[in-house]
């Protein structure tokens, strides 16, 4: 490791894959202080369906980027960009090592990568694109989409509304594709050293069975605890819509869905399963494109002992 820089240590991961165990084990050990990198957890008043830390876990050990904004509100990945090396600083600089723990790659990329290039969002433009997919539907967005990006619209599915229409005002601002405008990056120098872990499955069913049983978990058994209850409240706030970024969140949209009669709850739970596996699907080809990881088999004997051990011997 370099002498020059402060180490800052990665632990990511798909949903289910114990990112939160592995950290709080760390915390265990030595001086940590977390840094949440997970675009749900900024929410205020979404805790079951973003399996926010419980208060026990929070009070055990320092956490930043948790219950910062209300879900009216927008968080980007520039603003976690900045907020992560400035807490990574600050953390470094009281004697304790930064964990960046999460599974929102997005952000991880944006960390190590930058975006500084890509343009700051346009609400008219934006609101436009939406007008446009009001009329066409977001299917036909993303065939637009093929033919003006077909790199970024390879990665998206023709129903990830969000990231067409980002994609789209990106070529509107600015008359580029976003794919171009990535490319020509250069890549940026952080304030610390990185090390990064990858919590991913050897078994992919496996996997499948915990995200099952965890929504199982969130849902409950009745309508008026766990998620359900959560949403609602969420929903007779009366501000909030399906628009949101906050109620796109995996599991928020389906119950949203289920509050205002569109599925029943057979639906809910089959629908908020299906969403949570192609969640962890897209994390983890985003993962397998960062070669400087070290990855660890989540479903090994001791996952938290193996990231330990490395992480002690790399500190050698």
């Amino acid at each position: 490791m370099s002498e020059k820089k402060p180490m800052a240590v990665a632990i990511m991961g798909p949903t289910a894959s114990g990112k939160t165990a592995a950290a709080l084990a760390i915390a265990r050990t030595r001086p940590v202080e977390i840094i949440s990198v997970d675009s749900a957890l900024v929410y205020r008043e979404m805790d079951i369906g973003t399996a926010k830390p419980t208060p026990d876990e929070l009070a055990s050990v320092p956490h930043h980027l948790i219950d910062i904004i209300d879900p009216l509100e927008s968080y980007s990945v520039m603003q976690f960009r900045e907020d992560a090396i400035r807490l990574a600083g600050e953390i470094s600089a009281r004697g304790a090592l930064p964990l960046l723990v999460g599974g929102t790659m997005m952000y991880f990329k944006g960390l190590t990568d930058s975006l500084d290039e890509l343009p700051t969002a346009d609400a008219a433009v934006r609101a436009d694109i939406e007008a446009e997919a009001a009329r066409v539907g977001w299917s036909a967005m993303h065939a637009k989409l093929r033919r003006l990006d077909p790199v970024t619209a390879e990665r998206l599915k023709p129903n990830d509304a969000q990231r067409i229409n980002r994609a789209l005002e990106i070529i509107a601002l600015t008359g580029k594709p976003m794919s171009e405008l990535l490319g020509k990056r250069e890549k940026p120098e952080l304030p610390f050293e990185l090390v990064s872990f990858g919590l991913e499955p050897s078994d992919r069913a496996v996997l499948h069975q915990r995200i099952a049983l965890r929504f199982d978990q969130m849902l409950g058994t009745r309508d008026d605890e766990g998620l359900v209850a959560e949403v609602a409240r969420l929903r007779a706030r009366g501000d909030l819509s399906p628009s949101l970024p906050s109620i796109r969140c995996v599991g928020y949209r389906q119950t949203w869905d289920y509050l205002e009669g569109k599925i029943d709850r057979t639906e809910l739970r089959e629908l908020g399963i299906i969403a949570t596996r192609q969640l962890a699907k897209r994390q983890i080809t985003w993962l397998r494109a960062m070669p400087e990881r070290i990855v660890i088999d989540c479903l090994g004997t001791d996952p938290t002992g193996e990231l330990m051990h490395k992480l002690a011997q790399l500190e050698k």
